[in-house]
């Protein structure tokens, strides 16, 4: 098997040509801004998301390497890859994808669905009944971004005037986790490992500076339940943090691998198990 990971410089694929190679796998990387790696695992340049080129670069590639699968794990490239319908690329269906890009669309089908999410609202809405349901602190950040960038807590209502493309939420307060999932085809062989932040680079907000494994069942049937109420397949890295009472929230679901899978290596396994399947299948 040779496997392709994009996003390869990005903790999040950083950290899978390392899985890769550790098992023996023959890998290679794509990146936007490639680096050396120590352990000479090659990353090629890639062309930008946003390039016209970027999809037929990408098919050049797996046809060029001899690519059995492609890992992506550049956010802005999911929507993107869902459509071309590649039968290499382990991505989610299409509309679950886009559900994912976008905080306000994943909070709504979360709400619908009975997933707990923060009260929250797009910008441009402020009242006192509006600041009363959210409370303070409250947070605000980017309806699409990659990681915590853009993510502010406010110990008072925010000043400035955010349009649609903000959100304005509660901010949850309780302990933050990033349980790793694996949606399989059948929710009897879903994965989820429940990964708990030791610490974030914000302070209170951001992406985590450590991590450790956790047994919490509460966590996990709520990161599931979001993955499955997007209609994701495949893995799925998910924010979730507990209220003052306790309560699990989920704070946005990312459809492709995160930085910290290397600590739920159950999730890679899970991958590289159907992609051997599917291969058995194919000289059926």
């Amino acid at each position: 098997m040779r496997v392709l990971v994009t996003g390869a410089a990005g903790p999040a694929g950083a950290s899978l040509l390392g899985q890769l190679s550790a098992r023996g796998i023959d890998v290679v990387g794509t990146d936007l801004a490639p680096r050396p790696r120590l352990d000479a695992i090659p990353v090629l340049a890639a062309k930008p998301v946003a390039d016209p080129g970027y999809l037929a670069e990408l098919r050049g590639l797996v046809a060029e390497l001899g690519v059995d699968l492609v890992i992506p794990t550049v956010s802005e490239e999911l929507p993107l890859v869902a459509a071309a319908g590649m039968p290499e690329v382990l991505v989610g269906p299409l509309d679950g994808v886009r559900a994912a890009a976008d905080k306000w669309l994943t909070h709504g089908v979360l709400e619908r669905a009975g997933v707990p999410v923060p009260r929250s609202v797009v910008g441009g809405r402020s009242d006192d009944a509006l600041r009363s349901w959210i409370g303070l602190p409250c947070l605000t950040k980017p309806r699409v971004s990659r990681g915590g960038r853009g993510v502010e807590v406010h110990d008072q209502w925010p000043s400035a005037q955010y349009g649609a493309e903000t959100i304005i939420g509660e901010f949850v307060p309780g302990a933050e986790y990033c349980p790793n999932v694996w949606i399989a085809p059948e929710p009897a062989q879903d994965v989820v490992v429940v990964l708990e932040k030791t610490g974030l680079k914000q302070g209170r907000v951001a992406n985590a500076t450590g991590v450790r494994r956790t047994t919490d069942a509460a966590v996990a049937d709520v990161a599931v339940a979001a993955c499955r109420a997007l209609g994701l397949t495949g893995p799925a890295d998910v924010d979730v943090r507990r209220r003052a009472d306790g309560t699990p929230v989920v704070l946005e679901v990312n459809a492709r691998f995160g930085a910290n899978s290397a600590h739920a290596p159950e999730v890679l396994d899970a991958v590289l198990a159907q992609s051997a399947q599917r291969e058995v299948s194919a000289w059926i």
